[in-house]
């Protein structure tokens, strides 16, 4: 009976040490849950998907990160796992928050690796005489000649990005446009792909991987080499 016992403590004892890590992934700005498709980390981590909603007007980059904080359990270990906007939201909360591991993908650490076109709009904000439909409408044109290797996936691309509302692409590029941080207190490990045109791997201050073929799409489309990096980098 004592032996019945034991074995059962002990198999719920293992059960509850092997609780799966919480991987909170935020996509890019005009992406959702569908980005990280690709991504297979195995049984020893959930992925979590991050969905936005539009942000308040006026409202900025690390500001925007807080009001995600109701979709984070920090109470349990965790990795914030962001791509393009999705990662420059990770670094803000990796700030204020507390995670195990914080990796961004085809993104930045700060304003300062953002590229000259972002950063000059800080100062002449020439977005904001731009009607959201229209940038919407551009971004679904440029989309596929800027960053030709989604048309790997082209389906799964054009309908995240078709699903976003033209006031959301609006301020989601006043976040980036408006972004403050310069500088990271908090470890960031970056993935950059040698062939991203969005954020061009020039711009990026020494990354801890660089995907000779990956692109800024690269999350979903290089999905294993991705998966086996992330996972790289999670066991060390």
């Amino acid at each position: 009976m004592r032996i019945s016992l034991f074995l059962i403590l002990f198999s719920y004892a293992l059960g509850v040490t092997a609780q799966p890590i919480n991987v909170y992934c935020l996509p890019g700005q005009g992406a959702d849950r569908h980005l990280f498709d690709s991504l297979q980390l195995g049984s020893g981590y959930r992925l979590q998907f991050i969905e936005y909603g539009t942000p308040q007007r006026g409202m900025d980059m690390a500001t925007f990160a807080q009001s995600l904080l109701v979709h984070l359990d920090t109470t349990a270990p965790f990795v914030l796992l962001g791509t393009s906007l999705g990662g420059m939201l990770s670094c803000e909360l990796a700030e204020i928050t507390h995670p195990q591991k914080t990796i961004i993908i085809s993104s930045a650490k700060n304003r300062r690796e953002l590229p000259f076109r972002y950063r000059f709009q800080k100062k002449v904000p020439l977005y904001k005489i731009v009607p959201g439909r229209v940038m919407h409408f551009g971004a679904k044109m440029l989309q596929p000649l800027v960053e030709p290797d989604r048309n790997r996936n082209k389906s799964t691309f054009k309908k995240m990005l078709g699903a976003k509302h033209p006031q959301y692409m609006k301020r989601s590029v006043g976040l980036i446009t408006g972004w403050e941080r310069e500088h990271n207190t908090a470890r960031v490990y970056h993935i950059h792909g040698a062939k991203d045109h969005t954020i061009p791997l020039r711009n990026v201050r020494a990354p801890d991987r660089v995907v000779a073929d990956g692109s800024h799409m690269m999350t979903l489309t290089r999905g294993t080499a991705i998966s086996a990096l992330v996972l790289g980098i999670l066991r060390e």
